[in-house]
């Protein structure tokens, strides 16, 4: 199975002061600038890259190396009968990070010795634990993106579907509501709008 992962951090939940006033011929609908912030909320999500369903998606205060732990040991525990696992994500410290070597070992067939974290083995260094995520002969193996280059993860497109559908023009009295809302829309998302996406770019330069 394939996922593409990564997380939108700092999704403020901003209340407007007051209510739109609604569309109608000739006026589009008007918005009030000022707005009240009762703080933010991080999402970690998966999308399943054949289905084009969101897989799993995590909303909290937070988005550090436990965190996306958590996330990705449910993911793995929800879609357990598959053979071989491959995660698409950015080069992120916290996607080459100790627990995700832990992770990818925990579904080898015979136990590796890993070393110790900035001392020696497999967890020396960012560099020695991406080149063991990276290994495609485990059962977990991590593609992780060129450097500035995050927008060719499909995640990134979905953010995008989240933000125009949903948070663009919303109103969120608290973090509890916008965390809430996120859910549904994943939901609503995967039951009526997900597919597959289409790449069109055939890698041809950008530029002349």
């Amino acid at each position: 199975m394939t996922f593409s992962l990564d997380e939108m951090p700092g999704i403020q939940a901003l209340e407007r002061t007051m209510p739109d006033i609604p569309m109608k011929p000739g006026r589009p609908v008007k918005r009030e600038f000022e707005y009240i912030r009762h703080g933010t909320q991080a999402l970690i999500a998966s999308l399943n890259v054949a289905s084009g369903q969101i897989a799993k998606a995590t909303v909290d205060n937070t988005r550090t190396e436990k965190d996306l732990e958590a996330h990705v040991s449910g993911l793995l525990e929800e879609n357990n009968a598959a053979k071989k696992y491959h995660l698409v994500m950015d080069c992120l410290n916290t996607h080459q990070s100790e627990a995700m070597v832990r992770l990818a070992s925990a579904l080898e067939e015979e136990q590796i010795e890993l070393g110790a974290k900035g001392k020696r083995g497999i967890l020396k260094s960012m560099v020695t634990r991406a080149e063991f995520l990276t290994n495609p002969s485990h059962r977990l193996v991590v593609h992780f993106t060129p450097k500035h280059c995050s927008w060719l993860n499909q995640i990134e497109l979905w953010f995008s579907i989240l933000v125009r559908k949903l948070l663009r023009r919303a109103s969120f009295k608290s973090q509890a509501q916008l965390k809430r809302r996120i859910l549904e829309f994943v939901e609503y998302f995967n039951h009526t709008m997900a597919k597959p996406f289409k790449w069109t770019y055939r890698g041809k330069p950008l530029v002349a």
